[in-house]
């Protein structure tokens, strides 16, 4: 059992406040505790950039944090989650190898670089035709009207989901969500999250019926017709991977854009500067990942004793590595809190690390770096359009990012 630990230090994951701005006490653990035992998390929070880093490529930690929970799951409760057990504990982003390497074989096949550069004019299109409907009003939900949509129907597109399920793909986005990201004050969370994963397999089963039928060019025949040396998908398994590249091709990216135009809002000399030289706009987005990024941590379970920061941290333990404070650490970067758009050597841990790096990386890169662009350079001074302490930050220690972001600005 980990021992006692400075309780002033600990991460407060059900206070608002710390939800909002968690930064402080990120550089307070940094430097007093780098590797904390936390009573809140019942894990070890890791805050360090080498240490968050070594977290992520090394093999002394296991990504399957799915398995250890249903493990604890019995009975009564466990009959409430099926579909959570069979589909979530399939995902390659829970997976050691030799599992996760059959899965990212088979998923890198179809996605391809070239499939995501042809999506750029689609990219395009959707980015103008958002701004267009609100630049008139003066107003806008940047998460509503653009971070979230943009990213899911790109995604829906390149799976061959139809635009008309949008509404239908945020619900049980949501709720999975719920689950996913750990999230503590949601009620019935178990329960929504198992109905929405039931719901989506079950679009998915069929989607996939049809396309054993008729093939399209799209990103699940191109799973469904991947193979190597024989070693395919199984149906379950492209179910599965569908769900995660359906919900987490999007979740993040939203993040992703309201955390960068939030930022930018409050850095208005960066932003100007991206105005006046708009091929900045691919570091500025590293540097956007960097400074506050979509994932607010990932999460290990440790594979076989091993000892970190001069502490034992025993198998079957959890660890939380806090990328978004590895990113902060003035360690490895200088002038960490400052936003920097000409950053050079950007080595940011936010799409992860080894052989778990983001496979939907280049895509996020393409549509945010597209659509911040846009933003920043037609939303004629827009700035918040409430007070920056009314905003509501999502209830995660796992994805970061803001409910909604009203802003206002001036029309055209």
């Amino acid at each position: 059992m980990a021992a006692e630990q400075d309780m002033s230090l600990d991460v407060n994951h059900r206070d608002p406040g710390f939800l909002a701005n968690p930064f402080p006490t990120f550089k307070r653990l940094r430097d007093e505790d780098p590797v904390h035992w936390s009573q809140n998390l019942r894990g070890w929070v890791l805050t360090r950039y080498d240490d968050v880093r070594e977290v992520l490529v090394g093999d002394d930690m296991s990504s399957d944090r799915m398995t250890p929970f249903f493990k604890r799951v019995t009975g009564e409760e466990r009959n409430k989650i099926q579909s959570l057990i069979h589909y979530l504990g399939k995902w390659a982003v829970f997976k050691d190898p030799p599992e996760h390497t059959h899965l990212r074989n088979l998923m890198n096949q179809p996605f391809t670089p070239r499939i995501v550069e042809k999506m750029r004019l689609s990219i395009e299109d959707l980015v103008t035709g958002m701004i267009d409907r609100v630049s008139e009003t003066g107003r806008m939900d940047i998460i509503t009207d653009l971070a979230y949509p943009l990213p899911a129907t790109v995604m829906m597109d390149l799976l061959g989901v139809p635009r008309s399920e949008l509404d239908q793909i945020k619900r049980w986005s949501d709720d999975i969500a719920l689950f996913i990201g750990s999230a503590q004050s949601a009620e019935d969370k178990y329960a929504k999250a198992e109905a929405a994963t039931h719901d989506m397999a079950g679009y998915f089963r069929s989607m996939i019926e049809e396309r054993r039928k008729s093939p399209q060019d799209d990103l699940t025949t191109g799973m469904l017709e991947a193979g190597d040396d024989g070693d395919k998908l199984s149906e379950d398994e492209l179910i599965s991977n569908c769900i995660l590249l359906l919900f987490a091709g999007h979740e993040t990216t939203t993040n992703l854009m309201g955390n960068g135009m939030l930022a930018l809002m409050k850095h208005r000399d960066q932003m100007e500067l991206l105005n006046r030289q708009p091929d900045l706009v691919t570091s500025a987005i590293e540097e956007l990942l960097r400074y506050d990024g979509p994932s607010g941590s990932q999460v290990r379970i440790v594979a076989r004793d091993v000892e970190m920061g001069g502490k034992k941290l025993n198998e079957g333990e959890r660890i939380f590595a806090f990328v978004n404070s590895g990113n902060r650490d003035d360690r490895r970067f200088s002038n960490p809190d400052a936003v920097d758009i000409t950053r050079k050597r950007n080595r940011h841990l936010t799409f992860g690390q080894g052989i778990h790096f983001c496979l939907g990386a280049p895509l996020a890169r393409l549509e945010s770096q597209i659509a911040i662009r846009e933003m920043s350079k037609r939303l004629k001074d827009v700035h918040l359009a409430i007070p920056e302490q009314d905003l509501k930050f999502m209830d995660s220690v796992v994805l970061r990012g803001v409910k909604a972001l009203p802003v206002e600005f001036d029309a055209t």
